[in-house]
């Protein structure tokens, strides 16, 4: 029997799991990194961002095939330590927080430094304060109602960017840049390299996070075998074709684009393109796209803390609490939400370091974990068929492969970072284990989960 308060209540639908995950990646942060990702592609965003598409489909092929076989939250985490080793997962659990504590501390960072500026006179502080304690309430109350305001939000950020899109063709076929909308330049420039390509790719990809975050609902998700999978594949069709058409047009109605800070680049490019009035509407959707951004992150990072808490890693009587009442993990929300204050004390380019290498890491061992699952397999049954081989031998070893020049390509101090990270996460590994000589504590519910699901095929 699974014990009382450990259980997490299933609501979530496919069109839910989806606005969630879309809500975290937030469609609206392409323009947060415009000016960043334009100098670190060297204008060149449509090769970009359709390599960085190529490399997430890969990847996000691998985490639909660990959401049918392991349909338990917790993400990578949950997936390395199933498949692989108990130990190398709490490892990769351990990075993955990087990636899902400071994702709230990006939210709060930009919507104080945004705020701030749009209102003097009040501190970044008082806002960050504000939207934290909101953002807690919100998640406390349940899953459901996050999903429903970040459906708000995610439809009107994708609604601008069609706007913004539709300013931009009515300007090309009025004779503005290059003065059509068909032309493979984008693509295809003399000047383009595939190291500049690759670079601008590695900075990019992270406009396309929050696919893997959907995981971390499962046990919260109706019919997670079949929705999740569902989920990640829309999500990623969704936010590819956003971004490449929006770089498609960009460089075809602004070929030469320059600015005069990466901060407010993407503020310039709206002006440029559709004047004061798109710009105000730009400002209004940005506010709702980090407000919808930092709800998606408390509840992912909440949710990653559960798992780890029901199974002993962290202390159980705190991070394994369930909310009797509203059935959430009402510890790790406030735990978190804590957690994000320090977005008064430290720069987005600090937090933007941690969630990169998390994030990176985290692609990477779910590759090998589709990778290992698949000789594991073989081991049992007959022959692969070449279907099988290319969703779990073929595409995973493309998706680690891309992942791996991927983190290759951070810089050092983001390496230098992460691995003082990882060193800490061994030390406390050691402390769990004894010195590494005994397992590490296990949980009986995460096996109840995979059988109960199985058992729920039919709903």
């Amino acid at each position: 029997m699974m014990k009382e308060g450990t259980e997490l209540k299933r609501t979530l639908t496919l069109f839910q799991v989806v606005t969630l995950g879309l809500a975290w990646n937030t469609p609206m942060i392409y323009f947060s990194v415009f000016g960043v990702a334009y100098e670190g592609s060297s204008g060149f965003l449509t090769p970009a961002y359709a390599v960085a598409v190529l490399a997430v489909l890969f990847t996000g092929a691998s985490y639909a095939v660990m959401a049918k076989k392991l349909p338990i939250s917790g993400s990578a985490y949950t997936f390395v330590k199933k498949t692989m080793n108990p130990k190398l997962g709490f490892i990769v659990g351990w990075v993955l927080l990087l990636n899902y504590l400071f994702a709230p501390i990006i939210a709060c960072i930009t919507f104080g430094i945004f705020l701030h500026a749009q209102f003097p006179s009040i501190p970044p502080y008082v806002w960050i304060i504000g939207l934290t304690v909101i953002l807690a309430a919100i998640t406390i109350f349940g899953v459901n109602s996050s999903a429903n305001i970040s459906s708000i939000f995610v439809m009107l950020q994708i609604v601008f960017i069609i706007v913004f899109a539709m300013f931009m063709i009515h300007g090309l076929l009025n004779g503005a840049g290059s003065g059509t909308i068909l032309s493979m330049q984008p693509f295809l420039e003399t000047d383009m390299s595939l190291s500049i390509v690759l670079a601008g790719a590695s900075i990019v990809i992270f406009s396309f996070l929050g696919f893997d975050t959907m995981t971390t609902l499962s046990e919260e998700t109706i019919n997670p075998k079949k929705t999740i999978p569902r989920a990640i594949f829309i999500m990623i069709g969704i936010v590819g074709v956003l971004h490449v058409m929006t770089s498609y047009f960009i460089q075809l109605i602004v070929p030469n684009f320059t600015f005069q800070n990466p901060d407010s680049a993407a503020l310039e490019l709206v002006s440029v393109v559709g004047g004061s009035l798109l710009s105000s509407f730009f400002i209004t959707v940005l506010i709702a796209a980090i407000f919808t951004q930092g709800l998606a992150s408390v509840t992912a990072v909440s949710r990653l803390l559960f798992v780890m808490g029901r199974d002993s890693i962290l202390p159980n009587k705190f991070f394994g609490y369930v909310h009797p009442k509203y059935k959430t993990p009402v510890l790790n929300i406030v735990f978190s939400s804590v957690v994000a204050l320090l977005s008064i004390f430290i720069t987005i380019d600090a937090a933007l370091r941690f969630v990169n290498f998390g994030a990176l890491t985290a692609f990477f061992f779910v590759n090998l974990c589709v990778i290992t699952l698949y000789f594991s397999n073989k081991k049992k049954s007959e022959e692969p068929t070449i279907k099988n081989k290319l969703v779990n031998l073929i595409s995973p070893l493309i998706g680690a492969a891309f992942i791996g020049w991927l983190l290759f390509l951070l810089d050092l101090p983001t390496l230098i970072g992460g691995f003082i990270w990882v060193a800490v996460g061994i030390l406390y590994l050691g402390y769990l284990t004894k010195g590494f000589k005994q397992p590490l504590p296990e949980s009986e519910e995460s096996e109840q989960i995979i059988l109960s699901t199985d058992d729920k095929k039919a709903m």
